[in-house]
């Protein structure tokens, strides 16, 4: 009873852990779906959205999307029908290779719900490979006194599938004599010999091999097995001669043939062939000869002297591969030849040769000598080649060498002479000998730069002492004469600029470079070499100073401390505001300004624009916005990294400029003692510079009044604001974008921070303007406007 409760007890708790695995599976979006290989794409493998209960509107709006865990996309999603189905072909026994069991893992992501489902898809193998061979042929070679019941390993076949659709057993056909060993299961091919061979009788056999898969259709391969039967050695090898009589020359050079052995033998294979090798000879004849044990051929390898030994013998041995060998006699006759060359003997003179020598100087000493007698130890020198030397006879062993035309050792510094002897022998023998003749240098060149002009790209704001640029001059002379110093030549301010290290003809900045007050300049660099008198060369080195983002932009416009604007109520969206206008010092992409609007009361009020820093309004303005609005634009450039400013503007939304001025009037902060004297200096300085354009206008005008009023004069009519098109400030004709801004104000009292109005154009004329007092607001829109 004990052990039927600790069974029933295991069940519940396989049960149990079942269950959870279940529910753990559920709780996650775990899928497996099983498919076979080598489906086409687009493929059916599985519903995920009735698997995982999602709708199939709801799964197309929230972004769902099946990732892979490799490169390959194998499986994608049908958002209208909700499949996943194989994107690609899938080969398992490319992804799965002598694996058991493929699995692939991908994850479904449904964005909108922020849930991941992991998905496992089986592929299952299909019989698609054949069983093949890694040879169509197959050679194998058996001697025909081979015993009965041998045996011998074939190659196996290879089928990349897995399971009844790989290899299961081999087949063979076509001879009597072989068979098949099922020893190991029929999966590894051995070849047992049934009968005996007979070479005579049939010298090859061809047998096929059929490899055969359990699949369904099922696969075979095959492969062709040749077999040769080899023959017994029953032959012994035989000479072409028993005595070989050769006479070789005492002058044949070493690795030259000099006589050829051969034999025969009447079997075939291993044991026709045949290794020759020497019996019987002298320590001596060793040393001069050598024997190719394949061919039989005798070379030369050592200097013959017939006035040394005239005479060799030597046995030879032909032994085939079986073990039985042949013997011959070998008899040598050195025959004497002209085989002395002339030696020759040189004793230099003068070396190295100053390149200012003169002609006829006397280089070396040339002694000849030959061991030869008669025509044989006559002897004539030559000189090999073209060269500016000659050859002068002084007895008839002893040459001098001279020299014939002037040396330059730019052109050519070492000489290498060779000197050939020749005696009259026939056939005649020469030698030679080499001699290197150095030219020494003398300062006839001056030094040369690589490049006649540099140019040095330094970024400002350099460190002191950073390297700029790397000058290089070559001399054509060598040593001291050659050897290169550098200074800088001539002084000038931008001589201080830069200085130049002597031994490398590097360029160092002596300080650091400021974009915005030095640009370029230029300095001359002089090349001395240390010959005696010297010589040198200049070049001219251009050094470019490169814009960094050192700047921020300057609000020009508003000042400091911000500007104030009135608007109408009831001003229609694209009203424009006010206008901030900035500069930037730098060049380039470090100068280009783009505007931001940072801080805004109401963020739907107000735009500012991105290139033009002009702040208009996004939509109409309404009662229920405050009267009072403060804004801050940002001005970044487009360095790396981007430095920026900030401007800020005081806006009051008014009816008209009677309305705005009780506004404008009040100080929405204390004011400072510092500020006011600051707005006062401005002031004045303003009121002098309007004087003299007004001046200048006048002046203008009365030469210009037959082409109409000027533009300067145009912002006096009834418009407040300038029509005038975009134009490049004087001040800043590299170092920003090329925007410039006239502004009108009206004559009246002046105000700290200036006065932007609403053109009264802009306002609608016809539609009264009813002032809404906070009683009449609905408690839910006074307190949103709040």
């Amino acid at each position: 009873m004990v052990v039927r409760e600790g069974r029933w007890g295991r069940r519940q708790r396989a049960l149990l852990c079942c269950v959870l695995v279940a529910a753990w599976e559920a709780a996650w979006g775990q899928l497996r779906y099983s498919v076979p290989e080598e489906l086409p794409k687009g493929s059916f493998v599985g519903d995920v959205a009735k698997d995982l209960a999602l709708e199939l509107a709801a799964l197309g709006n929230r972004g769902a999307r099946v990732v892979s865990q490799g490169r390959t996309q194998y499986f994608a999603l049908h958002a209208n029908s909700g499949h996943l189905v194989t994107a690609e072909r899938i080969d398992r026994e490319q992804l799965c290779r002598l694996q058991e069991k493929c699995v692939l893992r991908c994850e479904l992501i449904v964005e909108g719900e922020m849930k991941v489902y992991a998905i496992e898809v089986e592929i299952t193998d299909i019989n698609d490979n054949t069983p093949s061979f890694r040879e169509a042929e197959i050679e194998l070679k058996m001697s025909e006194i081979t015993a009965p019941g041998s045996r011998f390993p074939l190659p196996e076949a290879h089928d990349p599938d897995m399971g009844a659709n790989s290899l299961q057993s081999y087949s063979l056909s076509g001879d009597e004599h072989f068979s098949l060993s099922d020893s190991d299961g029929r999966k590894h091919a051995e070849l047992l010999l049934e009968k005996n061979l007979d070479r005579e009788k049939q010298k090859s056999h061809n047998l096929i091999l059929t490899a055969v898969d359990g699949g369904d259709p099922v696969r075979s391969g095959t492969t062709q097995i040749k077999i040769d039967v080899t023959d017994a050695n029953d032959n012994a090898p035989v000479f072409t001669k028993e005595i070989y009589k050769v006479g070789v020359p005492e002058n044949l050079p070493e690795g030259s043939l000099a006589f050829q052995v051969k034999a025969t033998d009447g079997d075939e294979g291993t044991n026709a062939e045949i290794t020759y090798s020497f019996n019987d000879i002298a320590s001596s004849a060793r040393q001069l000869f050598s024997l190719d044990p394949k061919t039989g051929d005798v070379r030369i390898t050592g200097p013959l002297d017939y006035e040394d030994v005239k005479y060799y013998k030597v046995t030879v041995e032909g032994k085939d591969g079986g073990g039985l060998s042949a013997h011959a006699k070998v008899h040598i006759d050195i025959i004497d030849v002209n085989d002395n060359a002339p030696s020759l003997t040189l004793l230099p003179i003068l070396n190295p040769i100053p390149e200012d020598s003169v002609p006829s100087t006397v280089v070396a000493v040339i002694n000849v000598r030959d061991r030869d007698s008669g025509v044989n130890g006559e002897v004539t020198c030559n000189l090999d080649g073209d060269l500016p030397f000659k050859l002068e006879a002084s007895s008839e062993s002893t040459y001098k060498l001279v020299i014939e035309n002037s040396l330059d050792r730019e052109e050519v510094s070492t000489y290498n002479i060779t000197i050939i002897a020749t005696d009259r022998g026939s056939p005649a023998l020469s030698s030679r000998a080499d001699l290197v003749l150095e030219v020494s240098d003398v300062n006839d060149n001056a030094p040369v730069f690589e490049e006649a002009a540099y140019s040095a790209y330094v970024p400002e704001n350099n460190a002191a002492g950073e390297p700029v640029l790397r000058v290089s001059a070559r001399d054509a002379d060598a040593g001291a004469n050659g050897r290169v110093s550098y200074a800088l030549a001539g002084g000038g301010a931008d001589a201080a600029f830069v200085s130049v290290r002597a031994e490398t003809g590097e360029l160092y900045a002596q300080r650091s470079f400021d974009y915005e007050r030095c640009r370029e300049f230029a300095v001359e660099v002089r090349a001395r070499d240390g010959g005696t008198p010297a010589r040198s060369a200049t070049a001219t080195v251009r050094v470019f100073v490169l814009d960094r983002n050192d700047n921020a932009p300057r609000v020009l416009w508003p000042a400091a401390g911000g500007a104030e604007g009135a608007g109408a109520a009831a001003g229609e969206a694209g009203y424009l505001v006010a206008k901030v206008v900035a500069v930037d010092a730098d060049a380039g992409r470090n100068a280009w300004l783009s505007y931001e609007l940072l801080q805004a009361p109401e963020p739907a009020l107000f735009r500012v624009g991105l290139h033009s820093g002009e702040v208009r309004t996004t939509r109409a303005v309404s009662e229920r916005d405050a009267a009072k609005q403060r804004l801050v634009a940002v001005v970044k450039d487009h360095g790396q990294p981007a430095l920026s400013a900030t401007a800020t503007l005081h806006v009051v939304l008014a009816e008209s400029v009677q309305d705005a001025l009780p506004e404008l009037n009040e100080d929405p902060e204390a004011a400072d003692p510092q500020a006011e004297l600051r707005f006062s200096l401005v002031l004045a300085l303003a009121l002098l510079s309007a004087a003299f354009l007004l001046s200048a206008a006048l002046t203008l005008l009365t030469r210009l009044r037959r082409a109409g009023p000027p533009a300067v004069l145009r912002c006096l009519g009834t418009r407040r604001f300038s029509a005038s098109g975009p134009a490049v400030p004087a001040d800043f004709c590299e170092g920003t974008l090329p925007y410039s801004y006239n502004l009108c104000v009206a004559p009246g009292r002046a105000v700290p921070e200036g006065a932007w109005l609403l053109p009264p154009a802009l306002s609608p004329p016809s539609v009264p303007v009813t002032p809404i007092h906070r009683s009449s607001i609905p408690r839910s829109l006074d307190s949103s406007s709040t």
